[in-house]
């Protein structure tokens, strides 16, 4: 699939990996429409990409909200034709034990992990399917398929949009509409604290550029595979606790002590307010 002559909405594009994808495909020729919410970002992001001129576009909103919405399907649905790839990229990955996290926090974990690219699918197929052929990407996790202490929200919301892409997937599988799930693995961007990145330096747990995620997505589209685990040895776990869970089990509860220590809410320093 040569992928000069697409054009793709990137949603969550004013940075990490949704950057590293519109750096990728517009390396390979495509037309990217850029959605945040983030109007400063998506400004930065033009100014990076200022070389690919009218190829680029932008879209500053709230995917949350139905209004916002609407209007990037009503953009999306037009510019340069209209665009034929969905890559739903949006999201938020907060660290933290479940008994420790706020209802308003795993409120938004769903709205923005979910609720957002499931409503966008759904708001945008009748465009998609009056197309010869299209493409709908759903940015998974290693998270979707291995649930992670700290992780207990997220890894929720990746298992829906795994769960969500395979059956859409099967839904439209007569139609010219393709639906593929990426799952990285972690990946170094600003959604990770600083604990975070200790934690992981303390596990041995690899971490990838933005760019290793943004040529996956590339190769997912031009090989048309449904589900893809970006990583090695994280293909394998993915597998591996998909039919033996016990082994993970077992793996997971001995770097248990140290993930705690790490996600356990800091205490204020001397003379901060809590």
């Amino acid at each position: 699939m040569s992928l000069a002559t697409h054009r793709v909405l990137v949603t969550g594009g004013a940075g990490g990996i949704g950057m590293a994808i519109a750096a990728a495909l517009l390396e390979r020729g495509a037309a990217v429409l850029l959605a945040d919410r983030d109007p400063s970002g998506l400004a930065a992001a033009a100014g990076q990409f200022r070389s690919a001129g009218d190829r680029l576009g932008s879209f500053a909103g709230d995917l949350t909200l139905a209004a916002d919405r609407a209007r990037l399907v009503q953009q999306a649905a037009s510019w340069r034709g209209g665009i034929d790839v969905l890559v739903n990229n949006a999201g938020i990955n907060p660290f933290g034990l479940l008994q420790d996290q706020t209802a308003a926090q795993v409120d938004l974990s769903f709205a923005v992990n979910v609720q957002a690219p499931i409503q966008l699918c759904r708001e945008l197929l009748p465009h998609l399917r009056s197309l010869p052929a299209a493409h709908i990407v759903n940015m998974g996790s290693v998270f979707g398929s291995i649930g992670f202490p700290g992780y207990a929200v997220y890894s929720a919301t990746k298992f829906a949009m795994r769960g969500f892409s395979e059956a859409l997937g099967r839904e439209l599988a007569d139609t010219g509409v393709r639906v593929h799930c990426l799952a990285p693995r972690a990946t170094r961007t600003r959604i990770n604290s600083p604990e975070v990145e200790r934690m992981n330096a303390e596990l041995g747990v690899a971490m990838d550029d933005p760019a290793v995620v943004g040529a996956a997505l590339c190769a997912v589209l031009g090989q048309g595979n449904s589900f893809s685990v970006v990583g090695w040895p994280e293909k394998l776990f993915a597998r591996v606790n998909a039919v033996l869970p016990r082994l993970v089990d077992g793996a997971l509860r001995k770097q248990l002590p140290i993930i705690r220590r790490y996600a356990a809410p800091k205490s204020p320093a001397a003379g901060e307010t809590p």
